[in-house]
Parts: structure tokens; sequence; C-alpha cells
């Protein structure tokens, strides 16, 4: 099922954006945008065509469909260690609108926002929208462990919000329970704040747990909210859903409100709501498969970068990225640079851009396609120098 010959490259070349097959010449492997090879769960095309047989396509529930709202719920409720209502669940244009909608609702113009260094620059992105200044916590880089003093120092009367991304991008860390209580301590005591992104929460390996943020203490549970997504666990990025949590009713219908997805001005695709309820519901078996396939190509992208003299590999807990350091002085622009050129391979570059600061002297490399396209494109990097 995840195979080099379940791969319709063809068709990827017609509709992989992104940085992906469809914007790149003949002849270059992308390992950029983390976004799978392979096609989706046959369940999810099959629930698609199943809702389209009566011919309506008529409006859904503002907040989101009911079996929307219910697939999530129970699903963090039984993966995640939740305790999520249905009620308890907006359903969203992408777990990435998510991240804007939230700094929106917290944010006034000047107010700072704490975010991780390094980390996905959409957290950076959101809070500069929203007319917030960003305010950037340590992470280390080999490990993922946060920074807790810097964290604390950062905090002042502007202060209003800690964002954090579990499992983290790049790094793959999965932040413990631990972790998260003394975040929501940190929040309570100064009354921010927090918002999790866990769109990476489903691909976790070694059977390793997984706690959402704000189910693993009261005080996590006030003023928080939990984003999700379904691109990088059911690859449906193109059909553009996510959800946002929040265990106090009264603060999401709040944000319900103020973020106009009370009325047709905003709300989410039925068909995509399908989809997303479909592969919760029905496409689990395709989805394990899938992360055993995804376990192998981690070892195997840390096996070959180990042999090589120009990367040190990462063991990423989560996410289908590896982010190794860069060994020969280059920085990581003229690196991602002369593999595209010299090796005919696309890798993100761990630039202030995608990153921020903290993340120079990296590359981050997608792997969640075949092995045999791993193989090559790792081949290719380390045979151009």
């Amino acid at each position: 099922m995840f195979t080099n010959n379940d791969i319709n490259f063809e068709a990827l070349k017609r509709k992989a954006y992104n940085g992906r097959w469809a914007t790149l010449e003949d002849g270059i492997i992308p390992l950029t945008a983390a976004d799978p090879d392979f096609r989706t769960a046959p369940e999810i095309e099959q629930g698609i065509i199943d809702y389209l047989k009566d011919g309506y396509l008529s409006y859904g529930p503002f907040s989101g469909l009911p079996e929307f709202k219910k697939s999530v719920s129970d699903h963090f409720n039984k993966e995640k260690q939740g305790s999520f209502s249905p009620e308890n669940v907006l359903a969203v244009n992408s777990a990435a609108q998510g991240m804007f909608l939230i700094a929106s609702y917290v944010l006034h113009p000047g107010d700072e926002a704490i975010i991780l260094d390094p980390v996905d620059f959409l957290f950076k992105k959101s809070v500069e929208t929203a007319g917030g200044k960003v305010k950037l916590c340590p992470v280390d880089k080999e490990t993922g462990d946060i920074d807790f003093e810097k964290m604390v120092s950062l905090i002042n009367s502007k202060t209003r919000l800690i964002s954090i991304c579990n499992p983290h991008n790049p790094l793959g860390k999965v932040y413990a329970k631990e972790i998260l209580i003394k975040i929501a301590e940190i929040a309570s005591d100064h009354d921010l704040w927090v918002m999790s992104d866990e769109i990476w929460s489903d691909i976790i390996y070694d059977h390793r747990g997984f706690h959402t943020y704000s189910s693993v203490s009261e005080k996590a549970k006030k003023k928080s909210f939990t984003v999700y997504g379904f691109s990088k666990s059911f690859g449906i990025a193109g059909l553009r859903i996510g959800a946002v949590l929040c265990h106090d009713q009264d603060i999401l219908e709040d944000f319900t409100e103020r973020s106009h997805f009370n009325s047709t001005i905003e709300g989410v695709s039925t068909l995509s709501q399908i989809a997303a309820s479909v592969a919760l519901q029905k496409a689990k078996p395709w989805y394990r498969e899938f992360l055993a396939h995804l376990q192998s190509n981690r070892d195997l992208v840390y096996q070959l970068l180990s042999r090589s003299e120009v990367l040190t590999p990462n063991l990423p807990e989560a996410t289908f990225v590896a982010f190794p350091k860069i060994n020969n002085g280059m920085t990581s622009d003229e690196f991602a640079q002369h593999v595209l050129k010299e090796g005919k391979v696309a890798v993100v570059p761990g630039s202030e851009r995608w990153f921020g600061k903290g993340a120079e002297g990296h590359i981050r490399i997608c792997f969640s396609t075949s092995k045999e396209i791993v193989e090559e494109g790792i081949k290719r990097i380390i045979t151009s120098f």
C-alpha cells in the first residue's frame, strides 16, 4: 500500500503544489512540504462519493456537522487522553486558519505572544498578522527541551499568549504530560492564554503516549485552545479542514461569534467535514499501516544520514520530517541551494524565514514518501558534495 508502485507520479506533477512535484522541474526530488506522496485512504474517497450520491450540497450547521464534531472529540478522548464533548469542537478551514483565528481573538495590536524557537513559521506569522509582537523562547535543537527560565523572563504586562507546537515541528519532540502541566502553571500564574498546535499528534512513533494540552490539569483547561488538522495523518491538505477545540463553552461560543463562524460569512465545506469524519471513523486501518511505513522511513533516514559526514541526523519521536545538522560550514540556505543544483533534491532550509532564528545550521527533510524516493534523495544529498 505504501510502495513506490503505489505512488502516481503523474498525478503528483499535476496536483502537488506548495514546493512539491507540481512546482519543480522534472528530475528533482521534493523532500520539502510536509505532505504525503501517497493517495488518500480508499475509505475517504468512497465516503466523498457516497455523500454526493443524493445530489445535495447544502449548508451545514455553522459550527460544524454533528458527525464531524463527534468524530473529532471521540478521537481526542480515545487517542490523546482528552475529555472533550462534541460541543467543544469548532470546524475551521485548516489548522493554519485556526492558529490565525486564535491569535486574532486573543491579541490586540501591541500585545505580546511567546512562541518556541525554532518552530514552524506560521506561529510568528499568525501573531504578526493579528498586530502582536513575537517573543522567542529557545528550544534545545537536540533534545527539544524548552527553556522555562527564559520563558518566564519574557513575560510582562503586555504578554497575552503562549503558543506551543506539540509534537514539535521541525524537531519531532513529543512533550510529556509533566512539561505541559508546567506550561499550564506558568500560564495560570500570569493569567495568559495558551494555544497548543497538535496537528502532528497522530504521527507519533514507538508507541509513545500523547496528552492533549488542555486535559493535563484544571489549570490547562482555562484560557486554552487546541488546534488540529487532517493534512498530515490522512493526506487531505487540499480539502482545507481542521478544528479548534476548547473546554470552556462560553469562550468557544464567543470565539465562534467573533470569528464569524456563526453565519454564511465563514464556515467549512460540508464535503471536507465528511472526508475528515470518515477518516477518523473508517480509515484507521489505513492510517496504522501508513504510520508503520513512516516509522520505517524515519529509521532509514537516520541510518543513511549517520553514514554521512555532511549532516548529523536527529531521530524524531513524531512527525514525518527530519531536522539534521549541517556539518560543512554552509548556511542553511547555501546548503539547500547546493543540493538543489548539484543533487537535484529540494529540501527546506533551516532559515529564519521558515523556522525562526534558532533553526540556522539545519535543513528539514520530509520522508512521507516511498522507501525508494527516500534512499535516492538522501544518496543525492550526500554525493552532491
